[in-house]
């Protein structure tokens, strides 16, 4: 079949950076088998959006539902295909929605670009194509790439072994599997060549990393020796899994100071009904370790508020727990019932006005340390990417993940996915859009 440039398509990521790498790949498969990629998307309008969507919750499903209508009302004409997470899982939820033309689950996204082939051929007699997810052995190996993005998201490993009380991503993504190091290293020095200044490490669990009893840290020590990428960073970890061997690590500058720690909840006994496999104690453990053998690290956590057993005072020794912790910033979510989970068939439930009341004590907890230790990097000097596309306001991202704007820019294209010293002068907060603010400074000459 020969396209022609009618086939344009755009991709629209929901959800996490595992998606950020799909989508990458999606785009190259697709360029490479005929379909032209519409990177502008207020100039043309394309032919085709391709959705890959996120499951984490049942409102990620609701938003792709949401974005499907949105475009069919504005594109009457366009096609609309479906994939990702929520493609495998709630399938049902697309199958019979009139603006959804195509959904590839999972079990299928690498063959995306034949099904899509077959159905502007007319050739398809079915809209759905999925199978059982956990026999998929293949990890797509080859994305990582976004054209609007400067940082490259590398996903390392894909699916989960876990099974979380209140999670549906293994039924999402499938049994935990992880790419070889080799692999890996040949892929870094791909991008090195690319001239991509920041690989992100990223994976459904990669603290499941196994490549033949090599673990993650063998990982790690593999990239930083044989690879010459400027500044790595890794995704989600469990604070067991923040081993002293892989903090030791971070002595190299490379290193991003930045750790995201999917915690959840900092109490032993919600913890326990999580399924976690971890307490309280190792929980403010890993933050103290990282906090006093680094200079400055950036802290991020995932915190669940309102978990079915969670009571009132659960809920407060989690709050007091880390009021005394050093981190920098909660990313909180009200807990929301999954079907498909353990924790859905839970009998206590914690009224939605309670959730919502504690997700919002917890916001209110980490935007005033993010405030706090946002006012303390005035006056230090900071290594920034220049982003291609930024947030408004905001020219690029510190080693130690604060969002900078440069003043003092007179060419700033030129400066475009180049590393810059900036002196950080002041914490700018006064955008009510963006209540967490950003960092200001100088670009040092």
């Amino acid at each position: 079949m020969s396209l022609n440039q009618d086939f344009n398509f755009v991709v629209h990521t929901f959800g996490c950076k595992v998606n950020t790498y799909d989508s990458g790949l999606i785009q190259k498969n697709l360029t490479q088998n005929g379909f032209a990629i519409e990177l502008d998307k207020k100039e043309v309008k394309p032919r085709i959006h391709v959705l890959n969507t996120c499951a984490v919750t049942a409102e990620a499903t609701k938003e792709a539902v949401r974005t499907i209508r949105r475009i069919k009302s504005k594109e009457p004409f366009s096609t609309i295909v479906v994939t990702g997470c929520a493609a495998q899982v709630d399938t049902g939820s697309f199958e019979n929605l009139p603006g959804a033309d195509l959904v590839v689950a999972n079990s299928h996204k690498g063959l995306l670009p034949e099904l899509m082939r077959q159905h502007f051929k007319g050739e398809l007699k079915q809209k759905v194509f999925k199978s059982n997810i956990f026999r998929k052995e293949d990890l797509e190996i080859g994305g990582g790439e976004e054209k609007s993005h400067t940082r490259s998201f590398l996903k390392i490993q894909d699916g989960c072994n876990s099974f979380c009380s209140f999670c549906i991503i293994p039924y999402a993504r499938g049994k935990s599997r992880s790419i070889p190091i080799f692999d890996l290293v040949q892929k870094i020095n791909e991008l090195d060549r690319q001239e991509i200044k920041e690989v992100v490490l990223t994976g459904v669990h990669i603290g499941d990393y196994d490549d033949q009893g090599k673990t993650l840290e063998d990982l790690v020590e593999a990239v930083l020796s044989k690879t010459k990428v400027s500044r790595f960073r890794l995704s989600s970890l469990e604070p067991i899994e923040l081993t002293p061997r892989l903090l030791d690590l971070y002595k190299d500058d490379r290193m991003c100071p930045h750790f995201h720690m999917s915690i959840q909840s900092a109490n032993t006994s919600v913890l326990h009904q999580m399924k976690r496999k971890y307490g309280q104690k190792e929980v403010l453990e890993s933050l103290e370790r990282i906090a006093t053998q680094l200079k400055n690290p950036f802290i991020g956590m995932d915190v669940i508020a309102g978990f079915p057993t969670e009571t009132a005072e659960e809920f407060e020794d989690t709050y007091h727990a880390l009021s005394e912790a050093p981190w920098t910033r909660i990313h909180v979510f009200p807990y929301s019932e999954r079907k498909g989970t353990k924790a859905e068939a839970m009998e206590a439930t914690v009224p939605w006005n309670e959730r919502l009341s504690r997700a919002e004590k917890l916001r209110s907890l980490s935007l005033h340390r993010y405030q706090a230790e946002a006012l303390k990097q005035a006056g230090s000097i900071k290594k920034v990417l220049v982003m291609k596309n930024p947030a408004k306001g905001v020219d690029g991202l510190s080693r130690d993940y604060w969002p900078v704007e440069i003043r003092n820019f007179t060419d700033r294209e030129k400066f475009v996915n180049q590393e810059v010293l900036v002196k950080i002068d002041k914490y700018d907060h006064s955008d009510v859009r963006k209540m967490e603010g950003h960092l200001v400074g100088d670009l040092v000459i």
